[in-house]
């Protein structure tokens, strides 16, 4: 590989307010910006036209990311829906791989791929959103000598996510999105120095737990590479049902499976919750039936075997209680 420098790389990644920040952000940053900026945004794999919007505020253009593309200065490049968007040195590579906090395309994993390829290149920001995708990524970015960016709690329309980040990363620069832009020019705008040349795939300063991890979120020896980073616990991955491992690195604390899927404490918690509360809606759904059914077979019973009549609707009204149970417990459902 070329021993001189690369060029820097902005990688940014936002959930629930992050269509507005992108769209005030993109005008505001100068002219032939001078690195190429890759940006995630919770979209799920809901059809998404985001790039026209975000270039049509100019003055930078902004693409769909694709497979293979390569990175360009001044070129805002958004990763597409249901696809994770990864750096693999100097090239985009898009996958299908596990979701990671309930979420494809996810911010940690670009977060990661930046970190081992791009090292003290690398420029993380993490701006408004729940929860705290991109915590762990951002930390990655600042063990490999990068640069972390978060927008202020304050100003962001969801503060969790950039308060999550803030609570496990020591970061070099908290600011509003209004003073994002001149920031962001100045950081890419940065002379190289000989510590940020890479000389190797996954350069020297890559902690080897980075490297393993990012192994089993792209499915290469996910098992092997599991075990050495992660202990199991007993709790069940809620995307493949598989058992999950708590990773050993506690900043923030973290789940894997050895299919790939990843969750913080926090994501977890809330699939929890979005199961529990389908779990006790299929209960709910299935007593009031069999409540239907038990009446229906008391009328049926009322002529031929008044005893057993009045032994169905007796069972009835018990189920019917049973369902008041239920709803109470529906309704004291967090997120329900």
């Amino acid at each position: 590989m070329s021993p001189s420098p690369p060029e820097p790389v902005i990688v940014m990644g936002a959930s629930a307010g992050g269509v507005s920040a992108i769209l005030e952000l993109a005008p505001a940053l100068p002219r032939d910006f001078p690195a190429p900026i890759l940006f995630v945004q919770h979209i799920g794999a809901h059809p998404s036209e985001l790039w026209k919007l975000v270039s049509a505020r100019g003055p930078n253009a902004a693409v769909a990311a694709s497979d293979g593309d390569v990175p360009r200065p001044g070129t805002i490049h958004i990763a597409p829906p249901d696809q994770h968007m990864l750096l693999d040195g100097p090239v985009i590579r898009l996958s299908r791989g596990p979701k990671e906090h309930h979420a494809r395309p996810a911010i940690d994993p670009l977060f990661r791929s930046a970190a081992l390829d791009y090292g003290p290149r690398a420029i993380g920001v993490l701006l408004t959103g729940m929860l705290d995708d991109g915590s762990a990524g951002l930390r990655a970015i600042k063990d490999c000598g990068g640069t972390a960016v978060v927008q202020d709690p304050a100003d962001a329309h969801a503060p969790s996510m950039p308060r999550s980040a803030l609570a496990c990363v020591d970061a070099d620069h908290v600011v509003p999105l209004v003073a994002l832009a001149p920031l962001l020019y100045k950081l890419a705008s940065r002379p190289a120095t000989r510590g940020d040349a890479i000389a190797t795939p996954e350069p020297p300063y890559a902690p080897d737990a980075l490297g393993r991890e990012h192994a089993v979120s792209t499915g290469h020896k996910g098992m092997e590479n599991l075990m050495a980073i992660a202990s199991p616990t007993p709790f069940t991955c809620p995307e493949c049902g598989g058992v999950l491992f708590e990773l050993d690195d506690k900043r923030p604390v973290r789940l894997r499976c050895h299919n790939g899927h990843a969750f913080s404490l926090r994501s977890l918690a809330h699939l929890q919750e979005v199961a529990s509360d389908a779990a006790l809606c299929t209960s709910l759904r299935v007593l009031q039936e069999k409540q239907a059914v038990l009446r229906r077979l008391a009328q049926a019973q009322h002529a031929v075997s008044p005893k057993n009549a009045q032994d169905a609707l007796r069972e009835a009204d018990a189920i019917a209680d049973l369902c008041s149970a239920v709803r109470r417990l529906i309704k004291h459902v967090p997120g329900a």
